[in-house]
C-alpha cells in the first residue's frame, strides 16, 4: 500500500457535486485514489505541507495535436487563416517519422503537466514514414500522464477535392483496420485507466462521409469515443454547405456523430439550433480559445452551450496554432472571451476553472477524474499562491484572476509528476535539446 498526505492547504477547490471549497484542509491519498478530504487527517506515509497553496483537481485537456510542438511559430503560417495555415504546414508534417512523434509528444505533455494538466487527449490524424499511434502512447506512459489518444485519419486528398496533399492521406480500409488494431492493443476501459483510445477522422474536408459513418459504427461496436473537428470557422461552414448541402451540425447528426460518446473540437460557428442539438444529444465540445484567436476563427458560443447544459471542456489545440500548451492560460482566455462577447458577468473565474477540470473530465466520460472526492483518482494540482502573481489578492482561490499559471506539484494516480515546478519522470532538458535539433533539421 502506498499512502501520503497533502496537509494544511490554504484552499481546496474540490469541484465535487456541491462545488465545496475547504480551508486549511488535508487530502489523504492511498494507492492512487483519494481516501479522504477534511481536517486533521493522519498518515504513516509521506506528508506534504501545502501552507501557502491552493489545490485543484488536475486539469483536463480535451483537444491537442501533440506533434505540432515541432512546428511552432512557422513564419509562413503565422498570419494565415485555417485553410491557408494548413496548406503551409502539411508539406512539413509529411517529413515526420516515429521519433518526431515521440519527442514532440513528450514536449507537449510535459508543457501541459507544468500547467497543471493530468489528463490529455490527443488527435493524431497523419501517419507518414512509419508513424503509429503508439509513438505518442509510449511518450505519455514514460512521462506518467493519463492519456486519451485518438486514431485520426485523412482519406480525401487534393486530387479528390480535399484539403491535404495526396501524400498524407491513407486508404479507408487501411484506416479502419488500424483503428481496430490500436483499440485492441491499447484501449483500457476500466475505472482509473491510464490509456483510453478514441477514433477521430480529421474533419469534413479531409475524409469521406462513408469513413465518418463507418468509424461511428466501429466505435460503438468497440465501445470507444468519437472525435473530430467541426464548425471551426466560416471557411469550414461554407465547405460543409457547398459540399454536403447542410450545416456542420446536420452533417454530424446525419452520420451518427452526436451522442454522449462524441465530442467535437472548436464548434466556433454553431448556430442556436446546433447548440440545442448538442445539448439534447449530450454531445461534448472541446473549446480551444487561444487557437481560435490565433487563427482568427471567432469566439465559440460557450455561454450558450453551458446555459443549455451541454458538456464543454477546454483544449489547447496544436502548438502550431496556439502556439502554447498552457491549460491554465487557456482557462483564463476562455473566461475573458466570454466576457468580451457577453459582458463582464458572463463567466466567473471559478466557472472557467470548472470547465478546465470537471468539465473536461465529463467530456471525455471520465467521472473518476476532474474532481477531488473520496473514491476518485488522485489527480491533483497544487498551486503556490505565496508568490508575486498572487501578492495582494483578496481571493487566492480565484487563480485565473491573480495566480500562477505554472504548477508547484502535480500528482497523477498518486504519482508525483511535478515536484517544486520540475518534471520528475523524464530528463526534460535532454528532450528539449533533441526537440530543437529535430526542428532545426525540418527548418533547414
Amino acid at each position: 500500500m502506498t499512502e501520503f498526505l497533502l496537509k494544511n492547504a490554504d484552499v481546496v477547490l474540490t469541484m465535487d457535486d456541491a462545488r465545496q471549497e475547504l480551508f486549511g484542509a488535508d487530502i489523504l491519498v492511498r494507492d492512487g485514489v483519494i481516501a479522504g478530504i477534511g481536517h486533521r487527517l493522519e498518515t504513516s506515509g509521506e506528508i506534504h505541507d501545502l501552507c501557502g497553496c491552493v489545490v485543484t483537481p488536475g486539469l483536463v485537456n480535451t483537444h491537442h495535436h501533440l506533434y505540432q510542438t515541432l512546428t511552432r511559430a512557422v513564419p509562413a503560417g503565422q498570419d494565415a487563416l485555417l485553410f491557408g495555415w494548413l496548406k503551409t504546414l502539411y508539406p512539413i508534417w509529411a517529413r515526420f517519422g516515429p521519433e518526431h512523434m515521440f519527442v514532440s509528444a513528450q514536449i507537449g505533455l510535459a508543457e501541459l503537466a507544468l500547467s497543471g494538466c493530468t489528463l490529455s487527449s490527443d488527435h493524431l490524424y497523419l501517419y507518414p514514414n512509419g508513424v503509429r499511434l503508439e509513438d505518442t502512447i509510449a511518450a505519455a506512459s514514460e512521462l506518467g500522464l493519463r492519456f486519451h489518444p485518438t486514431r485520426g485519419a485523412m482519406s480525401i486528398g487534393e486530387s479528390k477535392g480535399g484539403l491535404p496533399p495526396d501524400a498524407l492521406v491513407e486508404s479507408e480500409s487501411a484506416i479502419l483496420n488500424d483503428m481496430i488494431r490500436v483499440i485492441d492493443a491499447f484501449h483500457d476501459p476500466s475505472e482509473g485507466s491510464m490509456c483510453r483510445v478514441g477514433l477521430a477522422p480529421c474533419s469534413p474536408f479531409s475524409v469521406s462521409r462513408d469513413l465518418m459513418r463507418d468509424t461511428a459504427l466501429l466505435a460503438r461496436d468497440k465501445g470507444v469515443m468519437l472525435h473530430t473537428h467541426l464548425a471551426e470557422n466560416d471557411e469550414d461552414v461554407r465547405y460543409s454547405q457547398s459540399r454536403f448541402g447542410c450545416r456542420p451540425g446536420q452533417y454530424a447528426q446525419d452520420l451518427g456523430w452526436t451522442g454522449p460518446d462524441v465530442w467535437h473540437a472548436h464548434c466556433v460557428k454553431l448556430d442556436r439550433a446546433e447548440v440545442d442539438l448538442f445539448a439534447r444529444t449530450d454531445t461534448g465540445v472541446a473549446h480551444c480559445p487561444c487557437s481560435n484567436c490565433r487563427l482568427g476563427s471567432g469566439i465559440a458560443p460557450v455561454r450558450a452551450l453551458r446555459d443549455a447544459q451541454a458538456r464543454v471542456g477546454l483544449g489547447v489545440d496544436g502548438s502550431a496554432s496556439n502556439d502554447s500548451g498552457n491549460l491554465m492560460a487557456e482557462a483564463r482566455q476562455a473566461m475573458l472571451l466570454q466576457r468580451v462577447a457577453n459582458g463582464a458577468d458572463a463567466m466567473s473565474a471559478r466557472e472557467a476553472l470548472e470547465i478546465a477540470t470537471r468539465g473536461g473530465a465529463d467530456v471525455l466520460n471520465r467521472p473518476d477524474c476532474g474532481r477531488l472526492m473520496p473514491g476518485k483518482r488522485a489527480d491533483i494540482a497544487v498551486w503556490d499562491v505565496s508568490g508575486v502573481e498572487s501578492a495582494g489578492s483578496w481571493d487566492p482561490a480565484a487563480l485565473l484572476l491573480a495566480g500562477p499559471s505554472r504548477v508547484r506539484h502535480l500528482f497523477v494516480e498518486g504519482r508525483q509528476i511535478v515536484r517544486d515546478g520540475q518534471i520528475t519522470t523524464i530528463d526534460l532538458l535532454r528532450v528539449i535539446e533533441r526537440q530543437n535539433q529535430l526542428a532545426r533539421v525540418l527548418q533547414a
